[in-house]
Order: structure tokens, then sequence, then C-alpha cells
């Protein structure tokens, strides 16, 4: 298996610049709803809410913490769905219900002692646009807003639901170096 070429044509539609930013970045933040879903929510007549997400997002988050990066969330509503989901993921950190994005990341930051350019943020709305203007990496799902788009250094290939975050995860891993040897590490047979 050539994992090298599979990763390098992968991430191959990846602008340089996009690849040396994400050389600095310490910490990967997401929106949730339009990012790690599809931006749809269900409910049934009893008022239960329900949301899809994709396993191949969820999957990496173990390996992105193995490799020394922090994860998190910060999502405008608050819902017990989302919360379930990003204490499954066992996220370092997820904040529910924040209307100001950007001051709960500046003050997490704070805590942490780490800059504002140690940070990728992928979002996909208004709510997020303070943030994605300020953060280190910026990165938008392809179906985010135009405005949005406009405003990030990366708009993905994969759309809210269907891979953004598994892309993201995936070049910050690349960019230092380690995605390649972790899916030869995975592949590897004993001899």
């Amino acid at each position: 298996m050539e994992t090298e070429k599979i990763v390098e044509g992968y991430l191959q539609h990846i602008p340089v610049e996009v690849l040396e930013k994400a050389k600095h970045i310490k910490v990967l933040i997401t929106d949730v709803d339009g990012v790690l879903t599809d931006g749809g929510i269900f409910y049934d007549n009893e008022g239960m809410e329900y949301k899809k997400y994709n396993v191949k997002d969820g999957l990496i988050v173990q390996h992105l913490k193995n490799a020394g990066f922090l994860v998190g969330a910060i999502t405008g509503r608050a819902s017990q769905v989302v919360e379930n989901r990003c204490n499954e993921l066992r996220f370092d950190f997820h904040y529910h219900g924040v209307k100001d994005k950007l001051k709960k990341l500046t003050e997490l930051m704070e805590t942490m002692e780490l800059s504002l350019e140690e940070v990728a943020y992928i979002g996909d709305d208004l709510i997020d646009l303070p943030v994605l203007i300020r953060v280190g990496l910026s990165i938008a799902p392809a179906d985010a807003l135009p405005y949005v788009c406009a405003a990030v250094h990366h708009v993905s290939t994969f759309k809210g639901g269907k891979g953004v975050y598994r892309e993201a995860a995936d070049l910050l891993l690349h960019a230092k170096g380690q995605l390649v040897p972790l899916v030869e590490n995975l592949v590897k047979k004993e001899a």
C-alpha cells in the first residue's frame, strides 16, 4: 500500500498556505449543527430531538487526542442530544447554548494559556464568523453560507455531517506528519 501517495491524493486540494497554518494548531474546535450534523433536526410528537452524525467524523477524535491535540465544541444551541454526542466522543471540553462564541473561546484560551493562532475552528453560519476570522485556521463545510466560505482559510470539499470534521482532522494530522504513520501502523501485518 502506497499510503503516502493515497494521502497526498486525498488532500491535494488543500493549499500549501493552509497546510502551513495547520502546523501551528494545538486545538480543534467545532460548531455542531451544520458541521458535525447536516444542520437538520428531527422532532417526534413528544418533542424528542434527533440528529444524525457521521461515524467517520467521530472515529478520528481519539486519534487526534493521541497525537496531542485538544478537541472540543462550542455550540449555540443547548441540546441534550449534542451533549451526549460530545461526551461519547470524549471531547476535552464542550460548551452549549453559547451566543458569544468568541468571548467563550477567548476565555478558554486564556485558561489553557494558548493563543487564538493555535486554534483551528470549523463553523458554518453567522454565529461562527467572529471566531472564524480570528483563529489560526478556519474551516467551513462545503455547504456553508457563501459569506462564511468567503471569510475562512479553507472550504472543505465535504458538507456538514458528511465528513468535514474528518477532513479537518486528517489535514491537521497530515500537516504534523502524523497521518501517514497512523494509517501505516493500522494496516501493518504481523510477520
